[in-house]
């Protein structure tokens, strides 16, 4: 007998928690694709191979997009992703400045 209120405490345990690890962790992922989707072009742009820039608008719309969701992260207090969020702007920037300043 108690092995089946254990068994079914754990079960509900699972599956409650697995919904919001698999939440948190798609989001955590998400900040890193948005960061990763302007690292090929300007990586290029740096070494040579290509004179071409991203464009402004995708570039635009990926900052907004990642400016909002470490306003999210930050009103949630949500420290990995303010973390994360915060390192890519970081990497971002400093690959932005070694355009500008090559």
């Amino acid at each position: 007998m108690k092995w089946q209120i254990l068994f079914f405490g754990l079960r509900d345990y699972i599956r409650e928690s697995s919904a919001k690890i698999s939440a948190d962790t798609l989001g955590w992922l998400a900040a890193i694709v948005l960061h990763a989707a302007t690292v090929p072009t300007t990586l290029a742009l740096i070494t040579g191979l290509s004179d071409r820039t991203p464009n402004l608008d995708i570039v635009l719309f990926l900052w907004t997009g990642l400016v909002l969701l470490f306003l999210r992260a930050v009103v949630l207090k949500d420290i990995l992703n303010i973390i994360t969020i915060g390192v890519g702007f970081m990497v971002q920037a400093a690959l932005m400045a070694l355009i500008l300043f090559k």
